[in-house]
């Protein structure tokens, strides 16, 4: 169950949007995943997140708390009914179980960007589900 979950995270994040369709895709990095202690049916997962310059992601749900924490470059992020917003090394950006993430992109043409995701997830559910009615920056389709 863990690979599956890991696999569908990967997937959703390394897809390219309609409009960037020759964008480079992100490369994930499964880092760890724990159950969680006294909190039954929840794991932790823990992804490294390398965007290429020009990388982008699909719009998606991970159904999970979601921490980010930027490591290099800079990356555009955008939850549905938020503004979007560029976060920079050491910036940290929260997604709510039930948000829709609808931009995730690295804000550089010319330079990579890199972040860890910190995920609180029920155990067995996919990291990731795709929002295909969904287009960057949260318009409907």
């Amino acid at each position: 169950m863990k690979i599956f979950a890991v696999i569908a995270a990967t997937s959703i994040l390394s897809a390219a949007t309609p409009a960037a369709e020759n964008a480079p895709p992100a490369k994930v990095t499964p880092v760890m995943t724990r159950d969680l202690e006294g909190i039954a049916g929840k794991e932790m997962l823990v992804l490294m997140v390398e965007y290429p310059p020009g990388g982008v992601s699909l719009p998606h749900r991970h159904r999970a708390s979601v921490f980010v924490y930027v490591l290099e470059g800079a990356v555009t992020m955008q939850v549905q009914g938020s503004a979007p917003v560029t976060l920079k090394p050491g910036d940290t950006f929260f997604e709510a179980p039930g948000d829709v993430h609808v931009t995730s992109a690295n804000a550089s043409s010319s330079a990579p960007a890199k972040f860890l995701v910190y995920m609180v997830k029920d155990k067995g559910v996919p990291a990731s589900t795709p929002m295909p009615g969904v287009m960057p920056g949260g318009a409907a389709r």
